[in-house]
């Protein structure tokens, strides 16, 4: 779909009866896809990584972890570390 400059757009709102300043400042439609998406729940410690909430224990892979869930790195510890991902505690974890 090609995009109409601002002067057409406004020409177009015009005749349709809208104000100038309604048509400037209306935000464009939201894709069906965006409106329907899941929210997805990360843990607010790690950035970089979505990380589930409320899991048992993560492991960096392929390191010496057991798991049951594992992630690869590097990405940032914001937060608590409660995982033990970030071993050297230099805020990016499984660096290695």
């Amino acid at each position: 779909m090609r995009k109409l400059s601002l002067p057409i757009l406004l020409v177009v709102a015009l005749a349709a009866g809208v104000t100038a300043a309604t048509a400037a400042t209306a935000a464009p439609p939201t894709s069906p896809t965006a409106t329907t998406a899941k929210k997805r729940h990360c843990d607010r410690n790690y950035s970089g990584r979505c990380l589930r909430p409320n899991v048992s224990d993560y492991d960096c892979a392929g390191g010496s972890g057991n798991g049951p869930y594992y992630v690869r790195g590097p990405f940032r510890v914001v937060g608590s570390d409660h995982y033990g991902l970030d071993s050297d505690h230099d805020g990016t974890a499984c660096e290695s």
